[in-house]
């Protein structure tokens, strides 16, 4: 039930009140953020001498250096602070993304984050961050711009739900920490985005009609979904220590992201005490309307510290909101220069923390080509290196292989299909098997001209920002050639998936039939946009039906932006089906490793797969024909109705059949867990219902994080293959009464394991005061609530092979 408005509920307003489901959303409740002012100054805990360092330069700025400090410039990244020579000061280089250096060149393109979720290892994502941010500091850029948890992915069709990790708010918090604790211990910042509810891409700027602007979607979440679910990675974010902070363009509760001082200054600096910077969004097009920043001395005042891309805007005569305005502002009192030394303070807190005053490498000059839009580095006077198109690879193809097959999740494996066994007859078909023909950039819209992408070629990365420039690529066909050739196997070859949409076009196979039919099938997914449906691309389901009929050992692969439904997942003739993500550049070897059993699959699902597209229209895109020829500047609003209840959460509390449940996987082995018992290893006699009080510090109030309880389990290889599992912890919280419904079961641990057959392990879940709790809004805290807490280990969220209980209270 929706709560009834109370005096704490109005001064709350939108952000406020309790979650709705379905009939019990008010609407009128969600249409403004509540005011939360003045922007906190930062005490730079934990970093406290590079704070002194910070104020000692600040001291030294005159006001128009102070007001460049915080607006972009032109420059050879991506995003650019100009430097100070007088002080010594080398400027900021900022550059794209989450998984590369977008536009380097001699720099490795990752697996994406949605795959390194998939791998539940956490040893593998801390790497994969390690060497990502080698690679930027390589070519000289002081901040990356990633990692991503908004989108968290309440849409499975969301555009650019690979970016970031998972639906679920724990794994995504597990991996952003470990993402970013790799990336700055090589003392590169971090830039945790999109913040906040960044959930879909379609009109997530406003647009024109007819000389009115119509404004940006307004993503209207109630405070207890907005605390456990989509700001929940994001206090991760912040207790790992990450730099920055980048706002979304959407609105928020009817306040634009990087306007909202509820979520800025309340929840992010106050709530979990952020002591770093938060910049926006850029400019994403030739219009003056697509930045994120939509005011000056609003937008300083709700939180942010930084425009982007600043100067080199697309506002009328490339000014900046920031700019020349602050420096008037301050002039005429309208912005006290404390709160501009403070956004100052934020900016360099880090750089001085993270050592880049001191022998960080100069910015690669190949990158000068590559900055926001072609901006020159001879526009404004940066430090630039010596040597150009230095290479940062180094050796970190292994661990793109490694963490490619390990973000690949064997779904389906039956009559023995895999692994192979040195076939004679091998088929590989499809349009995402083969090398890619259309250049080396998987830049997006406006570059490409389909809506799937390019129709030739695997698919190792989705499009746009978080994209990055391929140095070389190892495709699914010539690794499986190269792997064959060991064998002496002939390989048959099918790519155009037109052809083989008909059994007819698969006669080229006959007269001698494959012992096995490999199809790749592909998913683009970009920012920009959001998918059109969750099938997979290029009449995929033709393809596979087709093949089936013919080919009675048929092996789907499919490489994909984003959750699959699969409506031929249980065809007899498709005897496996690997969902293998977004793998990054040595994409075919990972493949191979896998399908040989060179590596014994185990990765799992991050997300849900349903039955059909129907079974998430609880949470989807808002996109209508209406919507798109409206006059009304307010008309885009997505309600998050279905509160908590999203991905397995929403199809276990209504009981609802799903294709592949969360956390699933197979395995060329298997696995047993037993012997749970789940112990208090809190020091004090009781628990209180809430946290104690305690002074704030990076991730907020320091007691959420207190460990309470302990569960452990056995966990043994009953197979006779050598092999890795997860086993998984989920929590069944209690209902609490008068609010709207709490999930049955949610993630709260989890650990990857590797066992010899017949070995078995002990391992630990460590369950902290946040884990136990959920957000009550009316006393504003984190509340264990009354009643049982039934504690369940398994291996997927539907697969629980031991359960206990507790009783905190």
């Amino acid at each position: 039930m929706h709560h009834p408005l109370n005096t704490v509920a109005v001064a709350l307003a939108a952000i406020g009140v309790a979650g709705a489901q379905n009939s019990s959303w008010d609407h009128a409740l969600y249409t403004s953020s509540p005011p939360v002012y003045p922007s906190p100054e930062t005490a730079g805990i934990g970093w406290e001498a590079a704070l002194a360092q910070a104020e000692a330069f600040v001291g030294n700025l005159t006001l128009e250096e102070k007001a460049g400090m915080v607006t972009g410039s032109a420059g050879p990244c991506v995003g650019n602070i100009a430097p100070i020579e007088r002080l010594g000061f080398n400027g900021l280089c900022l550059q794209d993304g989450p998984l590369a250096i977008r536009q380097a060149t001699y720099a490795s393109v990752f697996p994406a984050g949605l795959t390194a979720a998939a791998s539940w290892d956490k040893g593998l994502i801390y790497t994969r961050g390690l060497y990502m941010a080698q690679e930027f500091r390589g070519k000289g850029a002081n901040v990356a711009l990633g990692p991503v948890v908004g989108p968290l992915g309440r849409h499975g069709r969301g555009g650019r739900n690979w970016e970031g990790f998972s639906p679920d708010p724990y794994l995504s918090g597990v991996a952003v920490e470990q993402t970013i604790w790799g990336m700055q211990s090589t003392g590169v910042q971090a830039c945790v985005k999109h913040y906040i509810g960044n959930e879909q891409e379609i009109q997530r700027n406003p647009s024109t009609r007819n000389g009115t602007t119509i404004q940006a979607i307004s993503s209207n979440i109630d405070d207890r979904t907005m605390h456990e679910l989509y700001a929940w990675p994001f206090a991760n974010a912040v207790r790992s220590g990450v730099a920055s902070v980048m706002c979304s363009y959407n609105r928020v509760n009817g306040s634009y992201g990087c306007a909202n001082s509820k979520t800025q200054n309340g929840i992010l600096k106050e709530e979990f005490g952020f002591q770093g910077y938060v910049m926006s969004d850029w400019g994403v097009g030739l219009f003056t309307i697509s930045l994120a920043t939509h005011s000056g001395l609003a937008s300083i005042n709700a939180g942010l510290d930084m425009d982007m891309p600043g100067t080199i805007g697309f506002r009328a005569g490339g000014n900046s909101f920031f700019g020349g305005n602050i420096t008037i502002a301050v002039n005429n009192g309208s912005l006290p220069e404390a709160r501009l030394d403070d956004m100052i303070n934020r900016i360099m807190t880090p750089y001085y923390h993270l050592k880049q005053d001191t022998d960080f490498p100069p910015i690669d000059p190949s990158g000068a080509l590559n900055g926001f839009f072609g901006a020159s580095a001879s526009t404004v006077e940066f430090p630039l290196g010596s040597v150009a198109n230095v290479d940062v690879r180094d050796n970190h193809a292994p661990l793109i292989r490694e963490l490619g097959a390990a973000g690949t999740v064997l779904l389906k494996n039956t009559k023995g299909a895999l692994p192979l066994n040195a076939p004679k007859n091998i088929a590989v078909l499809g349009n995402d098997a083969g090398d890619i023909l259309n250049g080396l950039y998987f830049s997006g819209a406006p570059f490409r001209t389909n809506a799937f992408g390019y129709e030739y070629g695997t698919l190792p990365v989705g499009g746009g920002s978080g994209t990055g420039r391929i140095s070389y690529l190892v495709d699914p066909l010539n690794a499986i050639k190269a792997r064959a050739g060991q064998d002496g196997s002939l390989v048959q070859y099918i790519l155009n998936n037109t052809l083989l949409s008909t059994p007819a076009g698969l006669a080229s196979l006959q007269p001698t039939p494959p012992d096995v039919c490999l199809v790749f099938l592909k998913t683009w997914a970009e920012e920009g946009d959001d998918r059109a449906s969750l099938l997979a691309d290029w009449n995929s389901t033709a393809v596979v039906e087709s093949v089936a009929s013919v080919c009675n050992n048929t092996v789907v692969v499919t490489h994909s932006g984003g959750l699959n439904i699969l409506p031929w997942a249980d065809n007899p003739n498709v005897t496996a089906i690997l969902a293998a993500h977004l793998p990054g550049t040595e994409t075919g070897n990972s493949i191979v490793d896998i399908l040989y059993g060179d590596v014994n699959p185990s990765g799992k699902l991050p997300y849900t797969i349903a039955k059909t597209q129907e079974d998430y229209a609880f949470a989807d895109i808002v996109n209508s024909t209406a919507l798109a020829t409206t006059r009304d500047p307010n008309a885009w609003q997505s309600d998050f109705t279905e509160g908590l209840l999203i991905d397995y959460r929403q199809f276990d509390y209504y009981n609802q059949s799903v294709q592949y449940e969360f956390g699933f996987g197979l395995s060329y082995s298997t696995f047993d867990i037993s012997s749970l018992s789940v112990s208090k290893v809190y020091g004090g006699l009781n628990i209180s219902s809430t946290p104690p009080p305690a002074k704030i510090i990076p991730g907020g109030n320091p007691t959420l994080w207190d460990v309470l309880y302990r569960a452990t389990v056995t966990v043994t290889n009953t197979g006779d293959v050598a092999g890795a599992t997860v086993p998984q912890l989920y929590l069944s919280l209690p209902q609490i009464p008068g609010e709207d419904p709490t999930p049955l079961n949610v993630l709260r641990g989890f650990e990857k394991v590797s066992l010899q057959p017949g070995q078995s392990t002990v391992v630990n879940f460590d369950l902290a005061r946040r884990d136990l709790s959920y957000w009550n809004v009316f006393q504003q805290e984190w509340v264990i609530a009354e009643g049982d807490i039934e504690v369940s280990v398994g291996l997927s969220s539907r697969d629980f092979k031991a359960t206990s209980s507790i009783r905190v209270l």
